[in-house]
């Protein structure tokens, strides 16, 4: 004699005989935020959760360039800030950034309270390139007056698809956990009653890199060696199904 069943899983990727008779003891337990399920015998349900993750080589830099002035008075700052600002601009084109891959994050004039009637300039971009010019990029920001510069994201040019390629694999990997435990509880696996889905991006620490002083004046040095992040969509599935 069959009985009416509503478990909340997540299966590793191998079943072993303990893990079952944990999910028997933990029967009707909800993951927050998914809907309640009744326990009786005209609700006869499975449910599982699965998650996967998708990493790829990144196809796309985007590097953080700006600067700080150095302190004194507004109009003088705001002078040697545009001197600088073109300099940098100036230089990241020549080097063959085109000017759509350049983008202004900020800029402003600011007072320093310690110190009357003293202001310094800061800017900053995001210029993008490939992950192979990173480095070389930085260093030549840098070296035409680029004082606050070095944090790297990484990404791919096609975001949407590393998304629903994490889930289609975690919507799989579900299913498979589902037809795992049916068959070990002695049932058929039905229909799909409901489906849930979260996206998320695994976060990476980004150290931010700092070059005090005119870098130009100083002995030329190799660029940083710089190793690109790989880029990482996670995706987790919560399915309930019908069991016969």
């Amino acid at each position: 004699m069959s009985l009416p069943l509503s478990l909340s899983i997540t299966l590793p990727r191998t079943l072993a005989a303990s893990a079952l008779l944990a999910t028997l003891l933990s029967a009707g337990a909800q993951q927050p935020g998914q809907p309640q399920l009744k326990i009786d015998s005209a609700n006869r349900t499975l449910t599982v959760s699965a998650e996967e993750q998708v990493s790829v080589e990144p196809e796309v830099a985007i590097l953080h360039v700006g600067f700080d002035t150095q302190l004194g008075d507004a109009k003088s700052v705001y002078a040697d800030g545009a001197a600088t600002s073109n300099a940098i601009i100036s230089a990241l084109k020549q080097a063959g950034i085109p000017d759509s891959a350049i983008r202004s994050e900020s800029q402003y004039l600011q007072r320093d309270f310690t110190k009357p009637h003293k202001f310094k300039l800061t800017q900053q971009w995001t210029v993008r390139t490939t992950p192979e010019r990173s480095a070389e990029i930085l260093d030549i920001a840098i070296t035409a007056g680029a004082t606050n510069s070095g944090e790297i994201e990484w990404t791919v040019k096609d975001e949407r698809a590393l998304e629903e390629q994490a889930l289609d694999r975690a919507a799989a990997r579900a299913k498979e956990n589902a037809a795992v435990l049916a068959k070990g509880m002695g049932v058929r696996l039905g229909a799909l009653v409901y489906a849930s889905n979260q996206i998320s991006t695994p976060s990476f620490p980004r150290p931010m890199v700092r070059a005090f002083g005119m870098a130009g004046k100083a002995e030329a040095a190799p660029p940083l060696a710089i190793e690109p992040q790989k880029v990482s969509r996670a995706a987790s599935v919560y399915a309930v199904y019908l069991i016969e």
